[in-house]
């Protein structure tokens, strides 16, 4: 038997959260952006699909805040933005 580690790996933190969100919002999410632990388990950014459309370059994107406990829990999530899948980030 193997033991889990006392962190949950950042691809497990992954994996739960993206469960939990698609239970939550009824979308499966299409990416994960961003990942780091946190003193009380994880926090990432998720890509999720709000509203396919043709061209697929027009559908409606967003992305979602999640937080995470030590036990791989959604503790909150919260919609930062949404945008359109072309849409391209510039940095200044």
């Amino acid at each position: 038997m193997t033991r889990r580690p006392r962190k949950p790996s950042a691809a497990w933190a992954m994996r739960s959260a993206a469960d939990q969100l698609t239970e939550l919002l009824g979308r499966q999410p299409e990416s994960v952006s961003a990942v780091k632990p946190t003193e009380e388990g994880w926090e990432a950014d998720v890509e999720v699909l709000e509203l396919e459309r043709v061209p697929p370059t027009t559908s409606v994107m967003a992305t979602y805040h999640v937080t995470l406990d030590e036990e791989g829990g959604l503790v909150s999530y919260e919609r930062k933005r949404r945008y359109a899948r072309g849409q391209i980030d510039r940095r200044v």
